[in-house]
């Protein structure tokens, strides 16, 4: 039976991580994404498949790509889709090692080197791996053009005829850069220009460009430390900043400085896509640094367990044994069959990308709100497994503590502390902070069993957490607890 989701896209088993080729094709929205399919953790990379008919109820499909080509044969990276004479054409990064460490052949030994493939499929579902890949760019050796090893991750679009493709680049391993190329017909490219930016970190990741309102917005990913305020530091983050785009010359010019997409450190590898209604919807990786166990069901809500012995038991049968406390009564007759499975990684609410007062904002898609009417006390809303929705009103010197996780208000910033609820060790992924949200903060909180995003002045500011072992209290502010309707979740 396909995998159903609800709400967030979550693993179907093992490893995901960055959303890829996220589009509306003939109808539905088609989200694929990084997958390892054989354990919970990081290895050589497939386009797991996901679809949609509202981006808020999701199916797992087949795997769609795979190596097969010695080009590709360590990774199908990251990459984008887009819709030409009704096919989606589907362009990825494709990686291979120069040599594989003798004891992970998933992890290079040294270098390795990149280049960019495409792909064509008529319906969206049926991919050739063995006979429909084309390499399109091949590994580039000029340095002052690309950089052979870390070329990535091509966000493609069309514009007035013409098709670009963006890609995420470094010079000489010391500052960021992004790569223009483009292309009449989308098969064959042509270098355009590139843009350096000594503010981005040596190297950027998954970058995305597009135009809301008419303002050009640019998305990427610099790899570097960054410091946020005074105390918060994240090894590679998500930031936006608006662009100036020449489409005759190629000419990019970005602002010198970037802002974050998301400050809670665990959103990455942003990617958006036009909606049916033409909104720009931004989806993200959300990283965990544990694997979860679950069961493989058609339900979206039935991660019944939490198991950091992620070595044992990983297939095995669920027996009338199990603690069915953890289950609703509609899944308890599906014990015998279901099986347990181990899973990393999710995906972000799709958030709308606005500007309002000059401001660019991330605004919870409206199919998100929709059948979220039904209310529950704070009593009950952690003994659920379902997701639900809190809204409240924070003020100078106000708390809010959602199972163990912390929300308060100091002066005009809003702070989190997930110390209770998380496994990392380390203090900068512990305490996360939005500087200025005002007087007050208008807080929209979604809360799913292993995460937290917080939309702060509907989308001014947004904060997503990773969480694990929430309580079952909610104290402090709360004006509203709302979910979902049975039936739609």
């Amino acid at each position: 039976m396909t995998r159903q989701e609800f709400l967030h896209l979550k693993a179907p088993e093992d490893w995901i991580n960055a959303p890829n080729g996220f589009i509306y094709f003939k109808g539905r929205y088609h989200l694929f994404y990084q997958h390892f399919p054989y354990a919970p953790m990081w290895g050589t990379m497939y386009w797991g498949h996901a679809v949609s008919d509202d981006l808020v109820h999701w199916s797992h499909e087949k795997i769609a790509l795979f190596p097969t080509k010695d080009y590709d044969r360590n990774g199908v990276f990251s990459g984008s889709a887009v819709e030409k004479d009704g096919k989606m054409y589907l362009y990825y990064t494709a990686n291979r090692y120069l040599k594989e460490q003798d004891e992970n052949i998933h992890v290079a030994d040294g270098e390795y080197e990149e280049s960019q493939v495409m792909i064509i499929s008529e319906d969206g579902f049926h991919f050739d791996n063995w006979n429909g890949k084309k390499q399109i760019i091949p590994v580039i050796r000029d340095d002052e053009t690309a950089d052979s090893m870390d070329t990535r991750d091509p966000k493609v679009w069309e514009e007035n005829g013409v098709y670009y493709m963006i890609l995420g680049s470094t010079y000489k391993h010391e500052i960021g850069r992004v790569i223009l190329y483009s292309s009449k017909d989308g098969e064959n490219w042509s270098y355009l220009s590139q843009c350096r930016m000594k503010n981005y970190g040596y190297v950027i990741e998954c970058p995305d460009m597009f135009e809301v309102d008419g303002q050009r917005i640019f998305t990427g990913c610099p790899v570097t430390p960054v410091r946020c305020g005074d105390k918060i530091e994240y090894e590679a983050v998500s930031g936006y900043c608006l662009a100036d785009f020449d489409t005759e010359t190629g000419r990019l010019e970005l602002e010198d400085n970037y802002s974050l997409i998301d400050y809670g450190g665990d959103f990455y590898a942003q990617q958006t896509n036009l909606d049916k209604d033409g909104r720009r919807v931004m989806i993200g990786w959300i990283r965990m640094p544990e694997a979860v166990t679950g069961m493989k069901s058609s339900k979206a809500a039935v991660f019944f367990e939490q198991n950091s012995d992620r070595e044992e038991n990983e297939r095995e049968k669920i027996t009338q044994s199990t603690d069915k406390n953890h289950l609703k009564k509609s899944d308890k007759s599906q014990l015998l069959t279901e099986e347990r499975v181990i899973w990393n990684g999710m995906m972000s609410l799709p958030r709308v990308v606005e500007i309002e007062n000059g401001q660019v904002c991330f605004r919870v898609h409206p199919n998100v709100r929709k059948g979220l009417s039904r209310s529950l006390s704070s009593q009950d809303a952690l003994r659920s497994s379902n997701p639900f929705c809190i809204k409240t009103t924070l003020q100078n010197g106000d708390c809010l503590d959602i199972g163990g996780y912390q929300i308060s208000m100091k002066g005009r910033t809003i702070c989190t502390d997930r110390t209770r609820v998380f496994p990392h060790t380390d203090s900068k992924k512990l305490h996360c902070q939005i500087p200025d949200a005002g007087e007050k903060a208008d807080l929209e909180i979604f809360v799913d069993p292993n995460l937290i995003e917080i939309f702060v002045n509907d989308g001014e500011y947004v904060l997503s957490n990773v969480v694990y072992d929430l309580g079952v209290e909610i104290k402090g502010k709360v004006q509203r607890i709302l979910t979902w309707n049975d039936e739609l979740c």
